[in-house]
């Protein structure tokens, strides 16, 4: 085996012949001319009739810049298959390079069977030109609608994390990664070249980056297309690749050496992984890289009116933009789509020529048809959960067990990690956090596993080592894009984070629904494992970090996106945390966040009334409330005090006892709500309640003192349609506090259990005897608190141990029913 130094040119070899050469370029020239018919094309697909102003879309949309590389990649690709038999993937960063991934999925005739109607034939070819782009067609990106593709490109910075999450635990896929260098200039991407640092030869498959430098962006230079070879390789041997340059702009020379590089990449990747794979210590392993640096719009215009293009920004999208109404234009339109010879492409029928149908891989080794990238014949084989009995916590009194919420969850993730453990340590469940699992209390999974490291590991270092399966590192970029890919190749995990960080990757999360969305509609797409979302460290118990740690954004990101697809979820205790776990790590096709916070808290349900509940969603703790349960059915409550969280319940729960004690006979229903989405009105949501549901939970026109775990404008938006939505009054975190007290953060957010029998005081049907007197007891207590908590440096001692208390009936164990 050749060894190629970093930076070096790699030599030409014997192995690609003539013949072979001339007929890659011919198969790169035919999916050149998709690309840009796509782009320009309305009808007259191979050119057969002098192109006419009708033959040309009205609006051109599209991106020819970054084409002509990736389809080179895609020619190439196909060969090194060919050749050893590889499985593999192409990760796509540039994502406006969507036509010219669609071409090769055309070529290769993938596309043709997942989308009947674009067959491969001339009436076919009609159809993939005018669709590109277009009303009712398909969009310019790398989406759900080519097959193969895991990863859109619409937002730039994810490519090779999606890629890295493919690779884990697939330890016979090679995915080739390219990385656009407007790309390569986002924080996400910089961070992901760290992968090194996690990819292990013995389990875990490859990940190639191919760095494509075409120089510029839309309308300016690339920092890295500025960049000498000999810092750009610098960059990446720094981060543990070993890289070669691949460099010109003659195409046969081009397409020699990068065919010479993609050969020696792979056979140090497969001599590397046989190694580690036969006990031998290969470690650090330096993983090739490929830096490709071609011209921008390579085989485009070079010049329009005399300025120029090719090897420019102003090739980036559409390089001739008045072929309409221009006759020069279309006349060199005409010129450059000829030159690509369609006619030697493609036969009288419109099908490809024999001998380039030839070069496509056969079956599932052809890239687009590959089962792992969720086709027809992709599975994802269910997760083996325990029996969660084994997990929950004894509760035989409501309020009363304190415990750390999350605990028991690890307990649960540690087993899942023992029956989905693989004998080369590999699996199909990971934990993704940025740092932060022993700190979230799912420190249980360390029995199980190990942090994954691929770096020297020194003595006193805490569960860490190459075959760890819970993989930190401090960046919510990593762990969410990891998370992906792992997820969208059929594999199953959880990113657990602090709730206020999980925001620098919202548009991650919105993205990948907006994937899930349209994945739900696309032939040929199955489904895959959901993506999991803990957010703990919550902004209710960050009183001692302070306000930087106080955020509960990601709810208002995820709350408006598409419903078939999102859930967030607010389970009250441990046992509520579990159930919906299961739910979570079983689901498909989902973007779940769970939102419960690490430290201790009062425990409320048991396993059974825990997933009566979880399941509706949403129900009345009749228990807490002082309405007579025969009368509840035809006797509205004078009020219904609410929540949605574990610290909001608490304090609803604290207000419902003050109300019992001080104004028994006022009405009072309590309800808490678990799945978030069920407050929207029927037919927005899979999950919404029934209006009948509704009704029984918050009556038709009681109003409502709803205490929310996040921002309160996160709530209303939900509740429009419903009936009366006006007597909603929702407290929740309001962007007050700091490093304070845990009660004092409540109060200062007005949300605390004093500020809640005030309300309810105050928008009850009926003002109850003994009312005023409570509601100044409310009052004094938070002026005490005020006074207590500066000079204490604590919270009111009633306040710290406080538990629920049925001082009305103590004899009687009270109910859990959950209507």
């Amino acid at each position: 085996m050749t060894t190629i130094e970093a930076g070096a040119l790699p030599p030409v070899t014997d192995a690609y012949t003539p013949d072979e050469l001339a007929l890659d370029l011919r198969w790169w020239a035919a999916a050149n001319y998709l690309t840009a018919a796509q782009i320009y094309l309305r009808d007259n697909p191979l050119l057969r009739e002098p192109l006419r102003p009708e033959h040309i879309k009205p609006r051109l949309l599209g991106h020819w810049g970054t084409s002509p590389g990736l389809t080179m990649l895609h020619t190439l690709l196909n060969r090194l298959i060919r050749r050893t038999g590889s499985q593999v993937l192409m990760v796509t960063g540039p994502g406006h390079g969507g036509p010219a991934v669609l071409a090769g999925a055309y070529l290769d005739g993938t596309y043709s069977e997942v989308h009947p109607a674009v067959s491969p034939d001339l009436a076919g070819l009609h159809r993939l030109v005018r669709q590109f782009s277009t009303p009712g067609g398909v969009s310019s990106h790398a989406g759900v609608h080519i097959p193969g593709s895991i990863h859109e490109g619409g937002e730039l910075g994810y490519a090779l994390l999606h890629a890295a999450g493919a690779a884990f635990d697939d330890p016979d896929l090679l995915v080739a990664c390219v990385v656009g260098d407007g790309e390569a200039e986002t924080g996400p991407l910089a961070a992901s070249w760290r992968l090194p640092a996690f990819l292990s030869p013995e389990r875990d498959g490859a990940v190639l980056p191919v760095l494509h430098l075409n120089g510029y962006k839309i309308s300016g230079p690339t920092v890295l297309g500025r960049t000498s070879d000999e810092d750009v390789c610098a960059f990446l041997a720094s981060q543990g690749w070993a890289p070669v340059v691949v460099a010109g702009d003659e195409p046969a020379d081009v397409f020699r050496r990068l065919d010479a590089a993609l050969a020696e990449a792979q056979a140090t990747i497969s001599d590397v992984q046989r190694r580690a794979r036969a006990g031998m210590d290969v470690r650090p392993v330096a993983w090739p890289a490929i830096v490709l640096r071609t011209p921008k719009g390579w085989t485009g215009p070079e010049t329009v009116d005399g300025v120029p293009v090719e090897g420019t920004q102003r090739s980036h999208q559409v390089p001739l933009a008045h072929v309409r109404d221009d006759a020069a234009h279309r006349a060199q339109l005409s010129e450059w789509l000829r030159s690509y010879r369609p006619d030697e492409a493609f036969d009288a029928d419109g099908r490809l020529v024999p001998e380039l149908a030839a070069l496509s891989p056969r079956g599932d080794l052809r890239m687009s048809a590959s089962p792992r990238a969720g086709g027809p014949r992709f599975r994802v084989r269910p997760l083996p959960l325990p029996d969660l009995a084994d997990y929950a916590l004894p509760v035989t009194t409501p309020g009363v067990l304190r415990h750390e919420t999350t605990r028991p969850l690890g307990e649960l993730l540690r087993d899942v990690l023992v029956r989905t453990s693989r004998a080369d340590g590999g699996g199909d469940f990971r934990l993704f956090s940025p740092d932060e699992t022993a700190s979230n209390r799912l420190g249980a999974v360390f029995e199980a596993t190990g942090r994954c490291t691929q770096l020297p590991v020194r003595p006193g270092d805490d569960h860490l080592g190459p075959q760890g399966r819970v993989l930190e590192v401090l960046s919510e970029h990593l762990c969410e894009g990891w998370l992906e890919g792992y997820t969208l190749t059929g594999r199953h995990g959880l990113f657990a984070t602090y709730e206020a960080f999980a925001m620098v990757a919202a548009s991650m999360v919105v993205q990948h629904a907006k994937w899930l969305q349209m994945a739900a509609t696309e032939p040929g797409r199955s489904p895959v494992p959901s993506l999991n979302v803990l957010l703990t460290s919550t902004c209710w118990r960050n009183d001692h970090n302070g306000f930087s740690h106080q955020g509960p954004g990601l709810i208002d990101t995820v709350a408006p996106l598409a419903p078939d697809v999102t859930r967030i979820w607010f389970p009250p205790d441990a046992n509520c945390t579990l159930v919906v776990a299961e739910r979570c790590l079983s689901g498909r096709d989902q973007v779940n966040l769970v939102v419960v916070d690490k430290q201790q808290h009062l425990q409320y349900l048991d396993l059974d009334q825990a997933r009566t509940h979880v399941a509706a969603g949403g129900s009345v703790w009749e228990w807490a409330g002082t309405e007579d349960p025969v009368r509840a059915r035809t006797e509205d409550p004078d009020v219904v005090p609410a929540a949605a969280g574990d610290v909001p319940t608490m304090e609803v729960l604290a207000a419902a006892q003050l109300l019992r004690e001080h104004v028994p006979h006022l009405r009072v229903r309590v309800v808490n709500v678990v799945d978030l989405m069920g407050l929207l009105p029927p037919g927005e949501h899979p999950a919404a309640f029934t209006a009948e549901r509704f009704a029984d939970l918050f009556t038709d026109d009681v109003d409502v003192v709803f205490a929310f775990h996040g921002h309160p404008r996160a709530v209303h938006p939900l509740l429009h349609g419903r009936p009366d939505v006006d007597r909603f009054h929702v407290r929740g975190f309001t962007e007050h506090g700091s490093t304070t007290t845990p009660f004092d953060m409540v109060v200062l957010n007005r949300m605390s259990r004093y500020h809640l029998v005030l309300e309810a005081l105050r928008r009850s049907r009926r003002v109850p005897e003994g009312g005023d007197r409570l509601a100044r007891l409310c009052q004094d207590q938070l002026d005490r608190h005020r006074a207590h908590v500066v000079e204490a440096l604590e919270d009111l001692p009633e306040v710290r141990s406080w538990t629920w208390t049925d001082r009305t009936s103590p004899d009687r164990l009270p109910s859990q029913e959950n209507r």
